[in-house]
This record gives structure tokens, sequence and C-alpha cells, in this order.
């Protein structure tokens, strides 16, 4: 089956009644700006005033915490990035290459610096506001693996896969995708993955994922 209720989650894009979207777009460039330079807990709501060049009151008035303003930054983020990575055609019956592009093109997204950054913070303020840090894990994990099981099942529909859940077969090649290369980022190692890398732990990763799942139809390499 494929996981219910995941895709309806990401930002809208639209500016709330009242506020002026130029004034908006400022306040989060801003924001953003900030952030990547100090940090989200090095950075106050004075700062962000200071960087967007507005009044701290007018700030406010779109934002009611640097918490709420890091949310939408992320949600945007994720708005923005998900429809290249997982705007996957049902058609598109080459499993091996659909997913070889797509695990590639994810990794080097979760381990880019402002993701990271992100992870981070939700994951630091998700005991004092976990509705921010269970709306990211809806916005994030759960929505990238329900795009993915929404290709996955058609595939099923023709033979070319043999899958009873394909949401959570979903889970497990997005995570097979990114095995070794996200948490020593995440802990703090400096070391980048090389595209090498990134390509062997996918190249493995799909092969991992043919071999439990395809048939007899699934094109080889």
């Amino acid at each position: 089956m494929v996981e219910p209720d995941v895709l309806d989650e990401a930002a809208t894009g639209r500016t709330p009644a009242g506020q002026d979207a130029r004034k908006r777009q400022q306040i989060l460039d801003g924001a953003r700006r900030l952030f990547l330079s100090k940090g989200f807990d090095a950075s106050s709501m004075g700062d962000i005033a200071q960087e967007a060049g507005v009044s701290k009151g007018t700030l406010y008035v779109y934002f009611d915490s640097k918490e709420r303003l890091f949310q939408e930054l992320v949600s945007l983020e994720k708005a923005a990035q998900y429809p290249a990575i997982f705007g996957l055609d049902p058609e598109d019956h080459d499993v091996r290459a659909v997913l070889t592009r797509l695990g590639q093109q994810f990794a080097r997204f979760i381990t880019a610096p402002h993701v990271i950054m992100a992870t981070r913070t939700v994951i630091a303020m998700g005991e004092r506001m976990p509705e921010i840090a269970a709306e990211f894990y809806q916005q994030g994990p759960r929505q990238c693996a329900g795009r993915l099981a929404q290709y996955l099942a058609p595939q099923v529909e023709a033979g070319v896969l043999a899958i009873d859940d394909v949401y959570l077969a979903a889970a497990q090649f997005l995570d097979m995708s990114q095995s070794t290369i996200k948490l020593p980022i995440l802990f703090g190692s400096q070391d980048r993955p090389t595209d090498e890398r990134i390509e062997a732990v996918v190249k493995s990763a799909v092969d991992v994922f043919l071999a439990a799942y395809g048939t007899n139809k699934t094109p080889r390499p």
C-alpha cells in the first residue's frame, strides 16, 4: 500500500492574508543568510530583523518566533527541491535507472551543508517544540517515501516489481541510499562524501532493492 496523506503537507508558497509578499521574502532571505553564517542558536530575532532590513516590530508581524521562521524556511526549501528529485514518471519502467538517478540526487541533497544544519537544529528543538520536529518528519522522510511509493506502485501493477508494501520498500531504499553517508556528517565529521562514494552507495542500494523486489520483467543493466 501507499502511505496515506503523505503528499499534501509541503509548503504552498502562499502569503498569509494581510502580509506583503515582498516583505515576507525579504525577511526569509535575511534569516536564511544569518542562519547559514551564524547558526540558529546564535541568531536572535533582533539579529534577523537587522539582517533583513526591517524593524523588530515588523518581523513579529510576520513571524512570532525564530523557530516558526526557521520552520517556514525548511518547508519552502523542501517544496522547491522535492519536485526535481521525486518528480518520477510512473510510465518509466526502467526501475534501475530511475532509482539510480533518484538515489544520487537524494544523497547529495540530504548531505548539503544547509540541510545538515537544518536537521541538527530540528533535533535540538524537538524536546521543547515537538510539533516542529513532527512537521519536519512529515514534510521530510515521510513525504519522500510517499512520493517514491507512488512511483513503485505502478511498477508492481506492471509486473516489474513484486512488493507487498510499497511505502515500506520506498523507505528502505531511501535509508540504504544514505547509509554510511549522512550520519557521519550529521555527527560532526568534516569529510564530505565524494561523488564516487555516493555513486557506489547508491549502486549497492539499487542492487539490494532489486534483488529483494525485482521480477523476471525487471530491466537488467
